[in-house]
């Protein structure tokens, strides 16, 4: 899918909520606190559903100036994700939050910041 400089910038503003949200509702990554409660891992694959269909919205340019990020991996999880739900593993989906996350942020933030610099 072919997008423009401002449509990844709102993309990725997204993504970056979705990852706040997450945060929040675990509390910081709180293992027990997503262990503790059906309704924050509810919320937590909610928001991992939204923010891995929102990647593959984002510019192909854009995905190839962080490589390292398993950006068809990530279209796979939200396919897991969505169609997958009576099977899912919440000792899986926190492997994604703990271990994913947090790179996925900074590459989100690199990202952001490159955007930004092509709208100038």
């Amino acid at each position: 899918m072919m997008s423009d400089t401002r449509t990844d910038q709102v993309l990725l503003e997204h993504l970056g909520e979705c990852i706040e949200r997450i945060r929040e509702y675990t509390g910081g990554y709180d293992r027990t606190r997503f262990d503790g409660s059906r309704m924050v891992q509810d919320a937590v694959v909610r928001n991992l559903q939204i923010l891995a269909e929102s990647t593959q919205r984002l510019g192909e340019p854009l995905k190839a100036t962080e490589p390292d990020i398993p950006w068809r991996a990530i279209a796979g999880f939200r396919n897991v994700l969505a169609h997958d739900y009576l099977g899912l593993d919440t000792a899986v989906i926190w492997s994604v939050v703990e271990r994913d996350l947090p790179e996925l942020a900074s590459a989100i933030e690199r990202m952001s910041a490159a955007a930004a610099r092509l709208s100038e």
